[in-house]
């Protein structure tokens, strides 16, 4: 089996920072692409943040505000929010592309989601 496990979230007045982290541990034989989505009420999820060996892609609306990171050795990818705005406010979703132990395709998985809330 294989989880992605989310903390960080939170409460933040806006222009204030918030980190996410999103582990993933089990069965891995490799992660591959890991990234950030989000979905506010009402909305369709949206991607927010990617990074696949080593390069980054970032939505429009983050770019600059927003940092993707990632520690290979604790299987480990994080999104640092600076300058938050109250339209950042959402439901937060990691999402890892992994080849598990049992291999040999990739499969996509899904963190639980962390909200994240900016006040005006």
């Amino acid at each position: 089996q294989v989880q992605l496990v989310e903390s960080g979230g939170g409460l933040v007045q806006a222009g204030g920072s918030l980190r996410l982290s999103c582990a993933a541990s089990g069965s891995i034989f490799r992660l591959n692409a890991m990234g950030w989505y989000r979905q506010a009420p009402g909305k369709q999820r949206e991607l927010v943040a990617v990074i696949r060996s080593g390069s980054t892609n970032y939505a429009d609306s983050v770019k600059g505000r927003f940092t993707i990171s990632r520690d290979n050795a604790e299987n480990t990818v994080y999104l640092q929010m600076n300058s938050l705005k109250p339209e950042d406010t959402a439901v937060y979703y990691c999402n890892a592309d992994i080849t598990p132990a049992w291999g040999p395709k990739s499969v996509g998985y899904w963190g639980q989601g962390t909200q994240v809330t900016v006040s005006s």
